[in-house]
């Protein structure tokens, strides 16, 4: 059982969604959020380093600072505005002609600690505090966390239905070819029902943004600490997430480049990871896994299938049977000496909405000797390692589209 509860957005007007809202955070750096920042951007809110010349430290008092500022400024010019009523927000994107369909939803932080909300990765403390000072500092969720469910028969017809019959509150095509739709769900009776149905449902998975849901926890817990009448029931308990039905979603592979073949020749590396896979040289063309435990990898020039042997691998154990456990535990560690890919200098991570492409780029122009594309995780493999409480070896999922920042705010700002 979770517990959920419609909110009164903030929001931009109609006219003003495509401008204000932006790619989130984390997936852009400094440089390229101040090259790609509008006026009305919301890129100027939630990485305020950017209206400093020079770049300021994203981490600074007067980054932060910045951001109250914006946020205050941005409300005071109406280009964000709060809805007057609670509602539920049907957030839709389209991308490659699929649509996947999700509700922007108010997620209670005790199911967090509980574990009603399970997550499959670890959190870094030091992206944890960054995250809690924008909330704190804001008293607002200003970007939405991105979760899954599983699937719901009486919400995916609830939600077909009133898309069927409402025009959407926001429709556009940002920069990427991505389109972000958003229908306000203005019937009570429609939202009371959500929430009770959501009552039913046995856990939330974070799907993306670990950080942002372990900080938004911690701001509840301060808050409630600071609170001798704390009920549970305060706007502060509550935090901002679109949850799609697991379903809908889509994960892309997540892929790795080394710069180094660990003191190894190429006939010597080749010959150390024959020990462990089938090794079939492809030629000049890409080659993509077509199947879990197969791997495409790039070298020298040439592209080569990699099909890990029986019995190196446990695919009775929800982590054992990754690809990029084996990938990690075979190739990474064993051969290239590679044994923690979260401090390691000397490899890189590749999502996969880039195509394989960047992987031969990188080997080619000198920087990276050898890549590996993975065969992607799939949403099943994901609730399994969050149901049985395990984690995720890093860098393993990677969704697309990733949520628009800015279609909707949830304040708990008394």
């Amino acid at each position: 059982m979770v517990r959920i509860k419609p909110f009164k957005g903030i929001r931009p007007p109609k006219e003003l969604a495509s401008e204000v809202a932006s790619r989130p955070y984390d997936v852009l750096n400094s440089v390229e959020a101040k090259a790609e920042a509008g006026e009305r951007s919301l890129l100027h809110i939630i990485k305020p380093e950017i209206d400093f010349d020079p770049i300021a430290d994203e981490h600074s008092q007067e980054a932060y600072e910045k951001a109250m500022e914006n946020f205050r400024i941005w409300k005071e010019k109406g280009w964000l505005a709060q809805d007057g009523e609670e509602y539920y927000y049907i957030y839709a994107q389209t991308m490659n002609g699929r649509t996947q369909y999700g509700i922007a939803m108010c997620c209670h932080y005790d199911d967090y600690l509980s574990g009603a909300i399970k997550k499959h990765e670890l959190t870094r403390p030091d992206k944890e505090e960054d995250r809690m000072i924008h909330v704190r500092n804001q008293k607002a969720n200003i970007e939405p966390v991105f979760f899954t469910y599983p699937d719901n028969a009486e919400i995916d017809a609830i939600i077909e239905k009133w898309v069927k019959e409402h025009e959407a509150d926001y429709d556009f095509v940002a920069e990427d070819g991505f389109g972000h739709h958003m229908w306000v769900i203005r019937c009570k009776e429609t939202n009371d029902r959500i929430t009770e149905l959501f009552k039913g449902i046995p856990a939330l998975y974070v799907a993306d943004g670990h950080h942002r849901t372990a900080a938004a926890a911690r701001v509840g817990q301060e808050c409630a600490s600071k609170n001798p009448n704390h009920t549970g029931n305060e706007e502060y308990c509550f935090f901002l997430a679109v949850t799609f039905p697991a379903s809908h979603l889509r994960i892309i592979d997540y892929n790795r480049v080394v710069k180094d073949l660990n003191g190894l020749s190429k006939e010597e590396f080749l010959k150390a990871v024959e020990e462990n896979f089938v090794v079939e040289k492809k030629g000049k063309e890409i080659y993509t896994p077509n199947a879990l435990h197969n791997f495409a990898m790039y070298i020298d020039g040439e592209w080569y299938s990699m099909t890990a042997k029986a019995g190196t691998y446990d695919d009775n154990d929800p982590i054992g049977v990754l690809d990029v456990t084996v990938l990690s535990n075979l190739v990474l560690d064993k051969v290239l000496g590679i044994a923690d890919l979260r401090t390691s200098k000397r490899i890189d991570f590749v999502g996969g909405i880039r195509g394989l492409g960047e992987l031969q780029k990188r080997v080619d122009s000198g920087e990276m000797k050898v890549a590996f594309a993975l065969y992607p995780v799939s949403m099943q493999q994901l609730i399994d390692i969050a149901d049985t409480g395990n984690i995720m070896p890093p860098k393993t999922t990677w969704f697309e589209p990733k949520l628009r920042s800015g279609v909707v705010i949830h304040s708990f700002e008394e």
